[in-house]
């Protein structure tokens, strides 16, 4: 993620502030990519923060806000405050999904639509499975409060389970749609990569979580997750590569520098070798990790790259940048 500046005193100013010190208001521009002055806020601004420009003449919502179709009951229990969490996280990843023409004017595809539900209702607590099917995203409101979240990424033992995870993954599923469509080639090619995105999801899901990950799966899989199904598999690597790009862009905007890429101007999203970009994240992965620990703080990218995830990183971040595999 890129840090802006104020259009009003120049002053440093990141993507999720709604305000300046020196008093502006900050409106974000997702098309031009930064804060802009006398920007139409979003109708959601007072209720859940949202800092981005009015874009529907309707409704006077702002592009990922009227993404939403479905929102929670806000009189339960904290449903506004994990709404607002859940809408933040996801602003975030429609705007870096952006710098590769994702959902912005230019793109001329469907975008993802989303119901943001929660467990805590008038009716009482209901569950809610996450999931994309036909271009909608469910997400489980429960995990934007901070303490279920590391709840249940200690009970499934996955090591990166945050919101922002959610999205990347949801929003990938619904790529792999956009892509069968607009690629001709890209279901025979992903079939060679990451399996038979036909077979039977249902019975896959029954046996991961019956059997469990094969013994060797983080010599093929990215996750344990991602080898219950072709599906999966893409969703997962492709989380990572936006995981990666993310990572190594916020690094640079932030001024750290490692002799693997001593370049402050660097632009991860630009770049073209996906090997290049993924061994370089890598590297700044290992390191933060090393920061991490000094504080007592978990790794901020716990996986290792085997030749065979290494390859399908390097063939999903060719079909999300849009220059193919």
């Amino acid at each position: 993620m890129r840090i802006y500046a104020c259009p009003n005193c120049k002053a440093t100013a990141y993507f999720s502030n709604q305000r300046c010190m020196c008093g502006n208001t900050l409106v974000y521009d997702p098309e031009r990519d930064g804060f802009v002055p006398n920007g139409q806020t979003c109708a959601n601004r007072a209720q859940i923060g949202c800092n981005w420009v009015a874009e529907q003449a309707d409704t006077g919502l702002c592009r990922s806000c009227a993404m939403t179709e479905v929102v929670p009951d806000i009189e339960q229990g904290d449903n506004l405050s994990l709404w607002a969490r859940a809408e933040a996280s996801k602003r975030w990843v429609i705007a870096t999904l952006g710098r590769w023409g994702w959902f912005t004017d230019a793109d001329e595809g469907p975008s993802p639509r989303f119901h943001l539900l929660s467990e805590d209702t008038a009716q009482g607590h209901t569950p809610v499975m996450m999931g994309h099917q036909n271009g909608l995203v469910t997400i489980n409101l429960a995990e934007a409060d901070p303490i279920e979240e590391v709840r249940r990424r200690e009970a499934l033992s996955e090591r990166l389970r945050t919101m922002t995870a959610h999205f990347r993954h949801e929003i990938a599923h619904f790529l792999f749609e956009r892509l069968a469509v607009s690629d001709p080639e890209f279901l025979t090619k992903f079939t060679e990569v990451f399996g038979d995105p036909q077979a039977d999801y249902g019975a896959a899901l029954k046996r991961h979580y019956a059997k469990g990950t094969p013994a060797n799966w983080n010599s093929r899989f990215i996750t344990p997750y991602a080898s219950a199904h072709a599906h999966e598999d893409w969703a997962e690597t492709s989380a990572h590569v936006m995981h990666l790009t993310d990572m190594l862009d916020s690094a640079v905007e932030a001024g750290l520098m490692l002799p693997t890429l001593n370049n402050l101007k660097y632009d991860a999203y630009a770049e073209t070798s996906a090997k290049a970009l993924i061994e370089t994240a890598g590297a700044y992965g290992l390191a933060l990790n090393h920061v991490n620990r000094s504080i007592g703080q978990d790794d901020i990218y716990p996986f290792v790259h085997s030749p065979t995830v290494q390859d399908k990183l390097l063939r999903a971040h060719g079909w999300l940048r849009g220059s193919g595999a």
